[in-house]
């Protein structure tokens, strides 16, 4: 190897000198244009960093979070938190969704005067569903297995005319499934 070839090799590149625009105003959080803060991950400090450093900017900017906290500072409930409006909101919506839950026994012809009870819906409540079938197994011996539905979701499936026998079962065991919310019905011939 030559003396000039070893001098070549140690040599640094030269990379051109970066430019930052002076009029461009880049953001304190992430570094990048303030425009580009959305894409960043990290709005909401962001737009705290842009509020504290220039007001008009940041209406500029975001003009529909100025607006919203505007909305928000004249409510005309003063006296609850964002956090408690948040909490009564969802306490509101799982008891909606609670009131809609049911559990469904179906009495499902078969050939001749054969039929199985579907039991679905006790998922809902917290129950397990394993050991429910176990429970009717055991308590009518019959066969009873857990199974996916068409729908996607799982049902206990209970061999034999024991229709009534499982509601009364399913009060007195598990006291979580209010009498109201369970619902008889008939099926169609498979």
């Amino acid at each position: 190897m030559s003396d000039s070839e070893q001098h070549a090799d140690d040599a640094q590149p030269v990379w051109p000198p970066t430019r930052v625009l002076p009029d461009i105003l880049y953001c304190g959080v992430c570094t990048l244009p303030i425009e580009y803060c959305e894409f960043a991950g990290t709005v909401s400090k962001c737009q705290k960093w842009l509020r504290n450093k220039d007001q008009a900017l940041f209406a500029k900017t975001w003009p529909d979070i100025d607006l919203s906290q505007k909305l928000e500072e004249t409510t005309i409930d003063e006296g609850m938190t964002k956090e408690q409006k948040k909490a009564e909101a969802k306490a509101a919506q799982e008891a909606k969704k609670k009131a809609n839950q049911r559990v469904v026994i179906k009495r499902i012809e078969r050939s001749k005067r054969k039929c199985v009870i579907e039991v679905s819906g006790l998922e809902l409540f917290g129950v397990d569903l394993k050991k429910a079938a176990k429970l009717f197994a055991t308590k009518f011996a019959t066969g009873a297995s857990v199974t996916k539905n068409p729908q996607g979701t799982d049902d206990i499936v209970v061999q034999g005319d024991v229709q009534d026998d499982i509601y009364d079962l399913v009060v007195e065991t598990w006291e979580q499934v209010p009498e109201e919310q369970i619902e008889l019905t008939e099926g169609k011939k498979k």
